[in-house]
């Protein structure tokens, strides 16, 4: 699929393409050629005009028990005072139930990018991968969130010296990676604050804005600059191929689609979001809901926790 997107870049054809966690699976359709069982939306920009909003819910059923997360999170800690890793995105599946089918959640919550996939997952994003726009790429890496209700929200959230240390790492990490495919790489926004909605729960969510300029032309290397730049680092960690090694051992279970990416090419821009708030189904008909954030040497194990958890929502209309 690598080469099949450099060849919708040189011949400039638009296309849509969605690529796992572990660059293993992928798939890409000319836009004109999408199949009706795959539904997803981008901003504006969507390959369906169904207006029904379904009512739906979520419930937890069994999340992973707190013991299991505290010896994932003591060995990533172990890991770390190893100078193995400094960060590293921690995730596990929670078994829930809903009101609805998958198709029913993909209509009925609101987000930035959604993406629904066969009556096999859907997803509900809050983060762009990357942006590109006459040649600047764009990354927006979000780290740190606080429910908007409490007291000095803002504040607390940009003075929390592990949220610092945790969005910096992220930060640094994704303007080297940039710096692997585009020139003049910069912070243009250094954690400013976006509001969104979890459930019924307002969250502040901190962000950056990471640009640099791409050689003439990149869009006939659009299959390798992708896969450069994947998994995204947000999702992963730093360093990254070492990360990567301690998340497939600690973490014990496939991650599949689940941070991986999505995204449209036009013909000359491309927009993309990492596949997070994200529900399976699994062969037994069960679905889980895959969760998770980022830990540092400086996290607390029962905050990481319960964010896991928290993040485990629909994001109703």
């Amino acid at each position: 699929m690598q080469h099949l997107l450099n060849q919708f870049g040189r011949q400039g054809i638009p296309c849509f393409f969605m690529i796992d966690f572990s660059k293993t699976y992928s798939y890409v359709y000319a836009l004109n050629q999408m199949p009706a069982d795959i539904q997803w939306s981008m901003d504006s920009l969507r390959n369906t005009s169904h207006q029904i909003k379904p009512a739906c819910s979520l419930q937890i059923v069994k999340p992973t028990p707190f013991s299991t997360y505290q010896a994932a999170f003591n060995q990533v800690i172990a890991e770390m005072y190893a100078g193995n890793t400094y960060l590293l995105n921690l995730t596990f599946p929670t078994q829930v139930q809903t009101q609805g089918m998958l198709l029913d959640i993909f209509y009925a919550t609101q987000a930035k990018f959604k993406l629904y996939f066969r009556d096999q997952f859907v997803c509900f994003s809050p983060e762009r991968f990357i942006q590109i726009q006459h040649n600047t790429i764009k990354t927006f890496p979000m780290k740190g969130t606080i429910n908007a209700l409490l007291p000095n929200a803002t504040q607390q959230i940009l003075q929390d010296e592990k949220e610092m240390a945790e969005h910096v790492m992220v930060v640094d990490l994704l303007r080297n990676d940039l710096s692997m495919v585009a020139n003049n790489v910069k912070v243009q926004r250094f954690r400013y604050i976006d509001e969104i909605q979890a459930g019924q729960r307002p969250l502040l969510q901190v962000s950056s804005e990471i640009t640099g300029q791409l050689p003439h032309q990149w869009q006939h290397h659009l299959g390798d600059m992708l896969y450069t730049l994947l998994p995204a680092g947000s999702i992963s960690g730093t360093p990254k191929h070492n990360t990567l090694k301690i998340i497939e051992r600690i973490e014990n279970y496939q991650r599949g689609f689940f941070t991986g990416i999505f995204g449209y090419f036009d013909g000359q821009n491309l927009d993309s979001a990492v596949m997070i708030r994200f529900i399976e189904k699994q062969p037994n008909g069960q679905l889980i809901y895959k969760s998770g954030g980022g830990i540092t040497i400086d996290s607390n194990t029962e905050s990481e926790y319960q964010e896991l958890l928290d993040k485990v929502y629909l994001p109703l209309l």
